[in-house]
């Protein structure tokens, strides 16, 4: 797989992804824009050559993925695993979690973030 710069068609995926969130997304980048968390900024569908990131902090290379039942088929699952081994070698690490936690617990949800940017955040060298 090539990760050099997105292709047009990846970049205007991206646009459409973001007039059209899930409801779990909805709830997730309206926690995490505007540097509300720990002042980190995010990006939401953002793309990383010809995949596309749920939400992405740069400043850490830390992508969070918000999944639906979907994610549960055999096949998707294969994916979601590739994808994950791509982005890691890559250096970015993911952070998945259920559309239901998302919705049902934000907090929880955000509390699992705030400790893999804070762990990110103080591993980090000058």
């Amino acid at each position: 797989m090539d990760f050099d710069q997105p292709n047009p068609e990846i970049i205007e995926r991206c646009r459409e992804l973001r007039h059209n969130p899930t409801q779990a997304e909805i709830v997730l980048w309206d926690l995490l824009r505007n540097r509300r968390l720990e002042g980190y900024k995010f990006r939401r569908q953002h793309p990383v050559s010809r995949l596309i990131l749920d939400f992405y902090c740069e400043d850490l290379h830390l992508a969070i993925e918000v999944d639906g039942g979907v994610h549960l088929e055999p096949d998707q699952e294969e994916y979601d695993l590739f994808r994950t081994q791509m982005l890691n070698q890559l250096g970015i690490r993911v952070l998945r979690f259920w559309n239901n936690d998302v919705i049902r617990n934000p907090e929880k949800v955000l509390e699992v973030i705030r400790e893999a940017l804070l762990s990110r955040d103080s591993s980090r060298t000058p």
